[in-house]
């Protein structure tokens, strides 16, 4: 589906007295839109595909709340297929579609249009060496995929030579008005992906969808991600059966200190749910709130002693190396057993990791991976596909 909706006063009018509607869409300083729901995500909470039953080939993508802590955050762009212009109300950024150049700030967003077939359309990335995608590395070196930088140190004037139609953005916090103030003075338009705010792993990926919406294969991104959402449910079942067999729902700690603070995801994470799918059970559901909090070590060192498992710690490739970070790390239970793994068995030579990249449209494999994890005794690392154990 390659068209989008021009949403005309009338049209507007005649959508709100319909039973199917769909009001609030703004932000960013837009006025306030209603249109009837294109499309209504499954899993998703982040974003909405408006369109006006009276002009069926046009779109406007909203999107809401794309970072951590962010409170009534809303942006929204016209989707133009044939031209269209976008209605006077509206004064966010208009996009020709499909989008033939696209920027983008995260890998998982590489993977997102490779698995719906249109990498070829990406034409800069946020740090090439951190890319595991073959495609979009061997273009980056004949110079066809520029590498635009970080966050603060973006090169907007590599962009804007690019020809980019539209940057995809990885929000973090409302500081990064610095960023979107500029592309807007280049009139480069921009759009939020909060993929990974999203509290359900099935709802990171369903961003595929508004990949495709920009792409004009509307069709190929459900039908891409209904594939996944059937794979993960598969392996959903199988979990659900191994912890069945296994009688326990083991504890599970995850992460270890970043600077003075050990930060724990909130309840309602893609990730937590994972953990839970997968059988386990995360040691800190105190955090409730919508955001990473910070715990102390005494507090930390507590929790990972009373897990089963401990996940995703950081860059250490051993048990030395991790106990080398902190020695107090070597008296917990966990370590001393050696039920610690960490998600770098794929790993880019750069020090990317695959499973931030292609793991956003493999929910299924990182979930198998912690069903065996938690259900499986001296589990071999050959078995498992994101993740290792540390020895």
């Amino acid at each position: 589906m390659q068209g989008k909706r021009v949403f005309t006063a009338m049209a507007i009018a005649a959508a709100l007295t319909a039973a199917a509607m769909f009001a609030g869409c703004g932000g960013s300083g837009h006025k306030a839109a209603a249109g009837v729901t294109d499309y209504e995500p499954r899993y998703a909470s982040g974003f909405r595909i408006l369109s006006d039953s009276t002009r069926p080939s046009e779109r406007i993508i909203c999107v809401r709340n794309p970072w951590q802590g962010a409170e009534d955050v809303e942006q929204s762009i016209f989707l133009s297929a044939d031209g269209e212009k976008a209605p006077d109300w509206f004064d966010g950024f208009t996009v020709k579609v499909p989008a033939e150049r696209i920027a983008v700030m995260s890998s998982s967003f590489i993977a997102m249009l490779d698995a719906i077939g249109q990498s070829d359309r990406i034409v800069g990335v946020s740090g090439t060496r951190y890319i595991s995608n073959t495609s979009i590395r061997e273009r980056a070196a004949k110079g066809e995929v520029a590498d635009i930088g970080y966050e603060s140190n973006l090169d907007f004037e590599r962009i804007a030579a690019q020809g980019t139609d539209i940057v995809l953005l990885y929000g973090i916090s409302s500081e990064e008005r610095s960023i979107t103030g500029k592309l807007k003075q280049l009139g480069i338009p921009y759009l939020y992906i909060g993929d990974y705010v999203e509290p359900h792993p099935l709802g990171k990926a369903e961003w595929i969808v508004v990949m495709s919406e920009l792409c004009g294969c509307r069709e190929r991104g459900e039908e891409v991600f209904e594939g996944i959402e059937s794979r993960y449910n598969a392996e959903k079942g199988r979990a659900a059966e191994m912890a069945a067999r296994d009688g326990r729902r083991p504890r599970v700690m995850l992460n270890t200190p970043y600077g003075d603070a050990w930060f724990m995801p909130p309840t309602r994470s893609y990730f937590v749910q994972f953990i839970e799918d997968a059988g386990g059970e995360y040691v800190y559901p105190q955090n409730t709130s919508t955001s990473s909090v910070p715990i102390s070590l005494e507090e930390a060192l507590l929790l990972a002693s009373g897990a089963d498992v401990w996940l995703n710690v950081g860059s250490a490739g051993t048990l030395g190396e991790l106990c080398a970070a902190n020695p107090k790390f070597s008296d917990i239970g966990v370590v001393r057993n050696a039920h610690v793994y960490n998600n770098t068995k794929r790993m880019t030579p750069g020090g990317g990791s695959d499973f931030w990249e292609t793991g956003a449209v493999e929910p299924d494999r990182i979930l198998a991976d912690m069903a065996r994890i938690l259900h499986t005794d001296d589990i071999p690392t050959d078995s498992l596909h994101y993740y290792k154990r540390l020895q």
